[in-house]
């Protein structure tokens, strides 16, 4: 058993890291390591199923999607190249890994069944709204200003998986971050462009990349991106100091891509965390911690946020609220008439000047003193 496991992680360790594989993704998925990215990004043809040329009202073509790579013979040819992709993606996934998939109404809802019918569990939708999106000329319909991202993991029994969530309330201005985005597509000096035409017709914002990789992956982590293209996926990587994998058909856009990731240059911020750790990932720490470190004292009163509520700190780490003794969860839970309480929310206590303060920030305080110390 130890030199299997052995073997597996020099199988792991062996994969291209941040290297783009020219082929076709099935095939090269086929190669790749059981069990071995963090997360994954795939940006799938959308078989837009385009019969005819659409005009502007100056009689002008659209510059739309007619690539050949997005074009299929019919929807169970489609679903059959879905089902195939797919099934690689969750066998190289890492057991505590998570997967994005991002489509339009053309594909996305075919790609969903598809992604439950292999056993994935989805844990979001997530709806990109288009600030600046293209009108429908033909006024025949309204005007098609998002598209959606599923965002799952292997399975309903999987218990972890990285979700940054202190990170991306941060980057919410101290709000939680809803499951609909506003970002303007690809425009302007982003867009990628060889003699003056779109280099690749559905290349994403790294805005939106940005918002997926920051929020479930960490650095070190490698990100695969089956349908490369141009690589936005590669670039945001290198910005956050995650590792890639890409695999792409096009030579082109192989070329592109490379250029592209080349160009940014390395973010020199040492080993400092790039993102606020969720508490979840934090090591767990008691209140009788705090206590027999005298971060709070025997005897000692704590309170609400408004004062109004006082209860007392006892010996075996619980409180006296009235003619109640329990934990800090819950009196809590008593004072609010609710089954359950965060404590850790709740109570303050005062410091040697007679402001309060959190004790949650009390147990931050232990965590970074007692980290520091252990460096």
């Amino acid at each position: 058993m130890r030199q299997r496991a052995v073997l597996e992680k020099r199988e792991v360790e062996n994969i291209p890291l941040n290297e783009i594989i020219q082929g076709s993704c099935i095939e090269i998925l086929k190669t790749l390591p059981e069990k071995s990215v963090d997360l994954i990004f795939a940006d799938p043809p959308y078989n837009l199923q385009l019969h005819n040329e659409l005009l502007r009202p100056n009689q002008t073509i659209v510059d739309g999607v007619d690539d050949e790579w997005d074009q299929f013979d019919d929807f169970a040819d489609y679903d059959t190249f879905s089902e195939q992709w797919l099934s690689e993606c969750r066998r190289i996934l890492k057991d505590d890994g998570t997967i994005w998939v991002i489509g339009s109404y053309h594909n996305i809802f075919r790609v969903g069944k598809i992604m439950m019918d292999l056993g994935y569990w989805v844990l979001n939708d997530v709806v990109w709204h288009k600030t600046n999106p293209m009108p429908n000329f033909r006024g025949t319909r309204f005007q098609n200003a998002t598209e959606t991202l599923i965002w799952a993991k292997k399975s309903s029994v999987q218990k972890k998986y990285t979700f940054n969530y202190h990170a991306m309330k941060n980057f919410n201005d101290e709000k939680q971050m809803q499951n609909v985005w506003y970002i303007p597509l690809c425009t302007g000096p982003e867009r990628i462009k060889i003699n003056g035409k779109k280099a690749h017709s559905t290349q994403k914002p790294e805005a939106l990349l940005y918002r997926v990789i920051l929020s479930s992956s960490n650095k070190g982590d490698t990100i695969l991106d089956p349908f490369f293209g141009s690589g936005t996926t590669g670039a945001v990587a290198k910005k956050l100091q995650r590792h890639y994998i890409g695999i792409e058909l096009s030579s082109e856009y192989i070329e592109i891509a490379h250029e592209r990731i080349a160009a940014i240059p390395p973010i020199l911020f040492g080993d400092a965390e790039l993102v606020t750790r969720s508490k979840r990932d934090a090591p767990r720490i008691s209140f009788g911690q705090l206590i027999e470190s005298t971060y709070v004292t025997i005897g000692q009163r704590v309170f609400s946020k408004d004062r109004k509520v006082i209860a007392t700190v006892k010996a075996d780490s619980q409180l006296i609220w009235q003619d109640q003794s329990g934990s800090i969860h819950k009196i809590a839970a008593l004072i609010h008439n609710k089954p359950t309480f965060n404590g850790w929310d709740y109570w303050y206590c005062e410091d040697s000047y007679g402001n309060l303060v959190s004790i949650d920030d009390l147990r931050e305080r232990y965590r970074h003193e007692n980290n520091k110390e252990q460096r």
